[in-house]
């Protein structure tokens, strides 16, 4: 059964939280990040790009950067940016973005769900990125962006946020991106203590953004328990951030493909050998957006087509082998493209399906690809059957919704 905590968080102060949360850094350019960074002196993005203060430049992830990392945190907490909660308190967070609601809990969960396999995962992690985030929460000693977790919807914990999101908003504020955030805190000792008992009851949570995150905190915890043998599993290492929406409370998008060129073939060959595993549609100058599992939409050469996958190639009673992102590389990246490492390999690219097919198409009307493939979403019980089976996705399968801010909320690693 699933250990999801309260902790006392550390958060922006009311009068500054719209200025503090901010997007990760590696969704800045480097013009806008600047721009950011001399504006506004409060962003979470000084602490996470500690060089724009003094201009010495640090490698990323050297010790040098990470200790200038955790002094500016530190610098934070003593100009008042921050206050911490006095009690273990989870978070109500809702974000409302095109209209949609995302209502979902911040709180903490245990490294040992994780090695025992309550935290379901479906997606592989790189073990030099695992170190380096590892490092990172050594030397930092925090977390300020959560991993996103999915679960079961629960009646009981709905019933206890709809409550609370009746009430007054310790936070209410938009972002540029023309994104509300609202935040309310569970601190009621008796509701604290009805919220873990009904997590405790959910057999299985899912990572739904953050395998790495959670990698890094695992292993993190791992080599803190081989050093304290007589560790008592409270000490704040054996748990990591994390945010946790009902299953009805997720958006899963498709993640869609563009390749710079068709591999030394000719439009018309490209074409025909499309043939051999897929009925061809023409769409003209018509875009289209896949509507169902196996078929896919193509753009190339001002036009828009719609690939059906013939019967018989699709291995539905797989879990993997019937997602549409793996039969796009077994049938067209691969064998006709020459792609065969989606990691690695510099001639393809992703598109979150967030931007809508006209994306898309820009990227190839402006001569950045070639062609353009979008991919009908992975279903909530895809996810989970392949978490359940202990399979893995092909790499940049599932783009989900929302995505967080990093400094609204912060776990403390360390003892305070």
């Amino acid at each position: 059964m699933a250990t999801i905590i309260p902790f006392r968080g550390i958060r922006p102060v009311r009068d500054k939280v719209q200025l503090v949360a901010s997007r990760s850094v590696d969704n800045y350019g480097r013009n806008d990040l600047n721009e950011k960074l001399r504006s506004n002196p409060y962003t979470f993005l000084h602490v996470i790009h500690p060089d724009f203060k003094d201009g010495k430049r640090t490698k990323p992830g050297s010790l040098e950067r990470l200790k200038k990392i955790r002094a500016q945190y530190d610098e934070f907490h003593r100009e008042g940016i921050f206050v911490r909660e006095t009690q273990p308190a989870y978070y109500v967070y809702q974000q409302i973005k095109s209209g949609i609601h995302f209502t979902g809990i911040i709180a903490c969960t245990g490294i040992e769900d994780y090695f025992n396999g309550v935290i379901r995962i479906h997606e592989q992690t790189l073990t030099e990125r695992e170190k380096k985030l590892k490092e990172y929460l050594d030397v930092c000693q925090f977390n300020a962006e959560p991993v996103l977790f999915c679960y079961p919807d629960h009646q009981g914990i709905n019933e206890i946020i709809n409550r609370k999101i009746s009430e007054r908003e310790e936070y209410d504020f938009s972002t540029t991106d023309r994104v509300q955030h609202k935040l309310w805190i569970i601190d009621n000792a008796n509701e604290v203590n009805q919220v873990q008992k009904y997590f405790s009851e959910i057999p299985a949570v899912y990572i739904a953004d953050g395998h790495h995150r959670s990698a890094s905190s695992a292993l993190l915890g791992k080599s803190m328990r081989e050093a304290n043998p007589d560790y008592s599993g409270n000490e704040p290492w054996n748990y990591y951030l994390g945010v946790f929406f009902p299953e009805s409370q997720l958006k899963i998008y498709d993640f869609n493909r563009v390749v710079k060129d068709l591999n030394d073939l000719s439009k018309e060959e490209f074409i025909d050998k499309l043939k051999i595993d897929f009925e061809i549609i023409s769409h003209g100058a018509t875009a289209l957006r896949p509507y169902k599992k196996h078929v896919f939409s193509m753009y190339l050469d001002n036009a828009w087509y719609e690939l059906q996958l013939k019967p018989g190639r699709a291995h539905d009673e797989e879990p993997v082998g019937s997602l549409d992102a793996y039969l796009l590389s077994t049938f067209i990246l691969s064998p006709i493209l020459g792609i065969h490492d989606l990691k690695t390999d510099p001639r393809i690219g992703f598109v979150s399906g967030i931007k809508g097919e006209g994306e898309l198409k820009n990227q190839v009307d402006n001569w950045k690809f070639t062609v353009a493939f979008g991919l009908y979403p992975v279903q909530m019980e895809e996810l989970k059957h392949i978490a359940d089976t202990n399979s893995i996705m092909p790499p940049k399968t599932t783009w989900v919704e929302p995505k967080m801010r990093s400094g609204l909320v912060i776990y403390p690693l360390n003892e305070e």
